[in-house]
C-alpha cells in the first residue's frame, strides 16, 4: 500500500499538477484526526509518512502522573514504568499506534483526502484560466437547468445564465449551441462559478467582431449600443478612414455579416447607423427608418423631435421601444411630437391667458402683470413658480396649471367643395320627352365609335376614299327592311303620315 500511495502522490504531480508534499502533508493532517479515533478524541496524535519508502507511522504521546485524570492525555506512573522502566512523574511516554488499524485507517483517509484535493486543485486551474477572460465571447452547449438557471458546458467546466441574464424570447433546449458573453468569474465554497450573459450589449459587439474584419483591425469602431434583448438592437458605427464605409462593412455583401449575427441572436432585429459628432445628424441617424421633420435642441443633451403624422408610429415604436432606443444610444434625452399637434401647440401659445376657463379677473391680472400673459408662457411656468404671486394659492396654482395643460384649441373644419349640380329637365318639358340639352350631353359622353355609327354609313366610312370593310355579315346598318333604298321616309316619297291612331293599330 505504501508504494502503492507514493504513485498515486507522483501521478497526481505529474498528471494535475498538484505537489507531492502537498498531498503527503495533507494525508498526514488528515491521519491525525482518524487517528484520534483510536487514540481518544483529545489524544496528542502525531503521523509521519516517509517520503522516500511511503512507511506510515502514528505514535500517541502521554504525561506520566502518578494518579490518571485525563485518561487520553495522561498515564500512570505504573503503566508507563512497563513501557520505559525509567520513568518518572512528568515524563511524556510515547507509544506507537497499531500498524493495522492504522493502515485501515490511512487507506480510507488517502481516498478522501486525495479526491478533496484533486476536485480542489481542478477548481483552482478553473478559476486561473476563466478569471482573466471576463468579457470574453465563449461556445457552451445548454446541458441542464437548475432553478430556473441554465447550466451551460464549456469542456472542462460548467457555466451558469441566470435567468435575469436571459432573453426573454429565446428557447435554451438540451444540446443548443450557444455563444455566450462571460459577465463574471468568482470563487465559491462550491468551487468557481462562471457566470455568463445572452442579453449583455457587449455580446452584441462580441459577435460583430467575429463577423466583420474591419472593426478589430481598427477601421471600423463600434460607438454605442443599445439593445432591448430579443426584439430590436440599435449600433452606431463610424470608421477612421474616409475609404470604408462603417455601415456597408457590417452589413456584408448582400447582408451576409449581419444575417450571421441576426440568426445567433435568435432573429434578433438590428440596426446599424453612422455615428456622428453633430447631435441633430445623430439623432436622425439613430431614428432610422423613421424621417424626423424636424429635430431642435431645447437644453443640455435635450432635444426635441417633430415627425410627421404618418412617421409617429414608426419613430416611436411598440410601447415607445423605438424612441427609448434612440435615447440610450445617443445619451440624449429626447422628446417626440407629430407635426400636427406641434402645430397645433404653436396657435395655442399665442392664446391670451383671459380664455382659458375658469380663472378669475384679479388672477389673470396678476399672471400679466408676473409676464404669463400668453398661454405659451404660463405652460413654462410651475407651480412653484405661480405661488409666488400674490393673491395665487397651492390650489389656484395647481388649477392654473391644470388647466393650461388641458386647454386645446378646436381644430379648423375643414370645407369641402361644392360640386356642380345635376342637370335639371327644362320647365317646358312635357313627360316622357328628352329634356333640353340632355341629347348634346349625351353625345359628349358616348365614345366616338357609336356616334359615328349613328351618323350613317357617310360618316364611319374611313377617308382614304375606299369603300367600308367587307366583313361577311350584314348589320342594321347594311341591309335595312324592304331591300336597298328602303330608307326613304314617307316625308320623302311624297307620302302623307298616318293619324296617330292608325299608326298605333298597325
Amino acid at each position: 500500500m505504501n508504494g502503492e500511495l507514493l504513485a498515486v502522490f507522483e501521478y497526481l504531480e505529474r498528471e494535475r499538477g498538484i505537489s507531492r508534499d502537498d498531498l503527503i502533508e495533507a494525508v498526514q493532517s488528515s491521519l491525525v484526526s482518524a487517528a484520534r479515533r483510536i487514540a481518544g478524541a483529545t489524544a496528542n496524535v502525531t503521523v509521519r509518512i516517509d517520503r522516500e519508502t511511503g512507511a506510515i507511522r502514528g505514535f500517541v504521546e502521554r504525561k506520566v502522573v502518578e494518579t490518571v485524570t485525563i485518561p487520553d492525555d495522561e498515564i500512570a506512573l505504573d503503566a508507563a514504568r512497563k513501557v520505559n522502566p525509567e520513568a518518572k512523574v512528568g515524563d511524556v511516554i510515547r507509544r506507537e499506534i497499531s500498524a493495522k488499524g492504522l493502515g485501515r485507517i490511512a487507506a480510507q483517509t488517502a481516498k478522501q483526502v486525495i479526491i478533496q484535493r484533486i476536485r480542489d486543485a481542478e477548481h483552482k486551474i478553473i478559476f486561473s484560466e476563466y478569471k482573466d477572460r471576463v468579457g470574453e465571447l465563449l461556445s457552451t452547449v445548454v446541458r441542464r437547468y437548475e432553478r430556473g438557471d441554465v447550466i451551460l458546458d464549456l469542456g472542462k467546466a460548467e457555466a451558469k445564465l441566470p435567468s435575469s441574464e436571459q432573453c426573454p424570447r429565446e428557447g435554451y433546449g438540451i444540446g443548443r449551441r450557444l455563444k455566450v458573453y462571460v459577465v463574471d468569474v468568482r470563487e465559491t465554497s462550491k468551487g468557481p462559478e462562471i457566470i455568463v450573459s445572452r442579453s449583455h450589449n457587449e455580446l452584441v459587439r462580441k459577435l460583430f467582431e467575429l463577423e466583420v474584419p474591419e472593426i478589430l483591425e481598427g477601421t471600423v469602431r463600434i460607438d454605442g449600443i443599445s439593445r432591448d434583448p430579443g426584439f430590436r438592437t440599435k449600433i452606431a458605427v463610424s470608421t477612421t478612414t474616409e475609404k470604408v464605409d462603417p455601415v456597408g462593412a457590417c452589413v456584408g455583401m448582400r447582408g451576409a455579416r449581419v444575417k450571421d449575427v441576426v440568426r445567433e441572436l435568435n432573429g434578433e432585429r438590428v440596426d446599424i447607423v453612422r455615428w456622428s459628432e453633430d447631435p441633430v445628424v445623430f439623432i436622425t441617424n439613430a431614428l432610422s427608418p423613421a424621417r424626423p421633420r424636424e429635430i431642435k435642441i431645447t437644453g443640455e443633451r435635450e432635444a426635441e423631435i417633430i415627425v410627421d403624422d404618418d412617421q409617429f408610429a414608426l419613430a416611436l415604436g411598440k410601447k415607445g421601444q423605438g424612441i427609448r432606443l434612440v435615447a440610450d444610444l445617443t445619451g440624449w434625452r429626447v422628446d417626440i411630437k407629430r407635426a400636427s399637434d406641434r402645430e397645433r401647440e404653436e396657435r395655442e401659445a399665442g392664446v391670451p391667458v383671459s380664455d382659458l376657463p375658469g380663472l378669475g379677473r384679479k388672477v389673470v391680472a396678476a399672471l400679466a402683470k408676473a409676464g404669463y400673459g400668453a398661454l405659451g408662457d404660463l405652460r413654462r411656468a410651475t407651480v412653484g413658480d405661480l405661488v409666488k404671486l400674490p393673491g395665487i394659492g397651492d390650489r389656484t396654482a395647481e388649477k392654473i396649471v391644470r388647466s393650461a395643460a388641458e386647454y386645446r384649441i378646436e381644430p379648423p373644419e375643414e370645407t369641402v367643395p361644392e360640386t356642380a349640380p345635376a342637370a335639371e329637365p327644362a320647365a317646358d318639358a312635357a313627360p316622357g320627352e328628352e329634356p333640353v340639352g340632355a341629347h348634346e350631353a349625351a353625345e359628349e359622353r358616348r365614345p366616338p365609335e357609336e356616334a359615328a355609327v349613328e351618323e350613317g354609313p357617310e360618316a364611319a366610312e374611313p377617308a382614304t376614299g375606299e369603300g367600308p370593310e367587307q366583313t361577311g355579315e350584314a348589320g342594321p346598318e347594311d341591309q335595312p327592311p324592304g331591300g336597298e333604298g328602303a330608307e326613304e321616309t314617307a316625308e320623302e316619297a311624297g307620302e302623307e303620315p298616318p293619324p296617330e291612331g292608325e299608326a298605333e293599330r298597325q
